[in-house]
């Protein structure tokens, strides 16, 4: 420490020295973990980073940039939730690939003061303007007709003016930095940017960014966004200025929002838009607000499990998946066993032939959220699992409370669709015990791949076939004005009151699935915190797709589970895809609470870029 240096400077010096130098490293590091995804199983560790402890704070992102925002904001004195709006604002910057703030998402909060949890939705609406006539997959997929309305960027000012202490100009700070500074990229990003190049080519704003000179950039070059920064300082001046003007907090952050969502930054997306052929308009921003919700809830072999209602399906699913596995004495089985693998696929069966019938923008149907969860229901569906072969894909059941549903005016679309999708998750814990899960997300690569105008800001497209339904009859058809449907949904787990969990995942399809199983690790086979992220995991994929009945399911294992499971499986009739090293099946962002002790700890996923840190 220097002499009449503050602790907390101190700590903010040295957290900065070390994450620099875990950036510069970061080519090298990724390279490395390349090579040795291509290792045997036997060869690999079984950890490939320690856990990190804590007692004051951790905060778990899928970048170190990300990681080191959100940690300057708890050494700074702010709480979980100032840090996430920090994180929020700079993931954008280290994983511009997946999210930003004009994607959309879910946030799950563990509000320990009153030791409540909330769900909040950031998800954004499809254009007004919509024609179905006038859209094909490839529109719905990118371009300028394929953006929905941003939707993170007010749900983060909802939640820094609901539960956060510091002011948009602290939370926005790093965030305002890099992208005018820029940092060196690592080898995933680079390696997005090279395979989205030629999408990113198209779009004259977009190219400016990703591809300088006409060329993609390469790992360790500087990325910059300078219209980011400047659409951030614009949120920064409104909020100035109504503090200048004696104006509360609140109305403060309020004017930010304004200005964003019915000010200039709004007219410049309708300018762009009408002038480039989209659809988008100020109109469609101005109508948008993020909900905060009750959560969806249920019990879990002692502990409360909470996750986010529609429009996430994600929620959902780990809810029901867990409930339809309870009757099995899954610790029994054990870790990696084809007994409790076999048991999980099965569920992951029969919640998603449900989600996929039922769960929509409520807006538009009915949800029946308590009767999907409700006991009887799901003890009943679990009886469609036969612990001694794979069954087909269900039709789904009839859950209290569900709406009829007419066919929406449009024509079917292709069955089959690209199911890759681009996402990341955080979570944070702070010393006062609040926790806080966020998943947002762009869909997929580059999301619409148009960067729109002077914003710097891409768009979640979010209208694209899977994330939609195919069928004119589903609920979740695509329409104007309708939000489509997540798979976003972080995880808050409560015993007896208290937080013992938070986490989420990326992954698309694969969201609800990833975080059923990391759930069973921490609670059948009590794992530790990164031994349960570092789990061989399993994903199921449809084909034609997950709303059609009977569809035919393939299991993707990564290969480091055992041969005796994978043999034991396909004995079973499973049909599996062994998937070499890691698989990359989801990003997994985990922290515990000692329940008694209070001492945290911290997992990053190695599968991708994730950085837990903590003091």
């Amino acid at each position: 420490m220097l002499r009449g240096e503050e602790p907390h400077m101190f700590q903010l010096r040295a957290v900065a020295i070390i994450l620099s130098a875990a950036l510069c490293s970061g080519a090298a590091a990724l390279f490395a973990q390349q090579q040795a995804a291509e290792a045997p199983a036997a060869a690999r560790p079984f950890y490939s980073r320690p856990a990190v402890a804590a007692l004051n704070g951790a905060v778990t992102t899928g970048h170190p940039i990300s990681s080191s925002a959100g940690l300057q904001m708890l050494l700074k004195g702010g709480n979980a939730f100032d840090a996430a709006v920090a994180v929020g604002a700079i993931a954008g910057l280290g994983e511009p690939e997946m999210n930003g703030i004009g994607g959309n998402g879910f946030m799950t909060i563990f509000e320990k003061k009153t030791g409540k949890v909330h769900s909040v939705s950031m998800a954004g609406a499809a254009p007004k303007a919509l024609k179905l006539a006038e859209m094909t997959p490839e529109t719905l997929n990118a371009g300028m007709k394929a953006g929905i309305v941003p939707g993170n960027l007010g749900g983060y000012l909802m939640l820094l003016d609901r539960l956060g202490t510091m002011s948009i100009a602290e939370v926005f700070a790093p965030a305002i930095q890099y992208a005018e500074q820029g940092y060196p990229i690592d080898q995933m990003l680079a390696q997005s940017i090279a395979r989205g190049s030629k999408n990113l080519a198209r779009y004259p704003t977009t190219a400016k960014l990703f591809l300088p000179n006409g060329q993609p950039l390469k790992a360790g070059e500087l990325f910059k966004n300078a219209d980011y920064a400047s659409t951030l300082r614009k949120l920064v001046d409104a909020e100035q200025q109504a503090l200048a003007q004696k104006r509360t907090r609140s109305q403060a952050i309020a004017a930010a929002f304004n200005r964003f969502y019915k000010g200039d930054i709004a007219q410049e997306f309708e300018r762009f838009f009408n002038e480039n052929g989209g659809l988008l308009t100020a109109a469609d921003l101005a109508a948008y607000q993020p909900q905060w919700t009750e959560p969806l809830k249920t019990a879990y072999r002692g502990y409360e499990v909470y996750s986010n209602p529609s429009t996430s399906r994600g929620g959902f699913e780990v809810l029901m998946q867990a409930s339809l596995v309870e009757r099995f004495d899954l610790a029994s089985f054990g870790s990696g066993s084809a007994q409790a693998t076999h048991a999980m696929i099965e569920a992951i069966k029969v919640a998603k032939s449900d989600i996929y019938r039922y769960v929509a923008d409520p807006a538009f149907t009915t949800v029946p959220a308590a009767g999907l969860l409700a006991r009887p229901y799901l003890a009943e569906r679990s009886r469609l699992i036969d612990m001694q072969q794979a069954g087909p894909y269900p039709d789904p059941g009839a859950p209290e409370g569900r709406a009829t549903t007419s066919a929406s005016k449009g024509g079917a679309f292709p069955e089959n669709y690209d199911a890759e999708q681009h996402t990341t998750s955080f979570s944070i814990v702070d010393k006062a015990g609040n926790a806080i899960g966020v998943t947002p997300t762009l869909g997929g690569l580059f999301g619409n791949n148009v960067v729109v105008g002077n914003t710097g800001l891409l768009l979640n497209n979010g209208m694209r076939l899977g994330s939609t339904s195919p069928y004119p009859d589903n609920v979740n058809y695509v329409g104007a004005g309708k939000v489509p449907i997540l798979n976003n949904s972080p995880i808050i787990v409560l015993k007896n009151g208290k937080l013992a969990f938070v986490f989420g995942t990326p992954g698309g399809e694969t969201i609800g699935q990833t975080q059923f199983q990391v759930l069973v690790n921490l609670i059948d086979f009590q794992l530790p915190v990164q031994q349960a992220i570092e789990a061989p995991r399993f994903s199921l994929d449809a084909d034609p797709n997950f709303y059609k009945p009977g569809s035919a399911i393939e299991v993707s294992i990564e290969g480091r589970m055992p041969d005796t499971t994978i043999n034991a499986l396909k004995a079973m009739g499973h049909k599996v895809r062994v998937l070499p090293g890691w698989g990359s099946i989801g990003h997994m962002q985990t922290i515990k609470i000692d329940p008694v002790t209070g001492a945290i700890t911290a997992g990053g996923d190695p599968r991708r870029t994730g950085y837990a840190v903590g003091y």
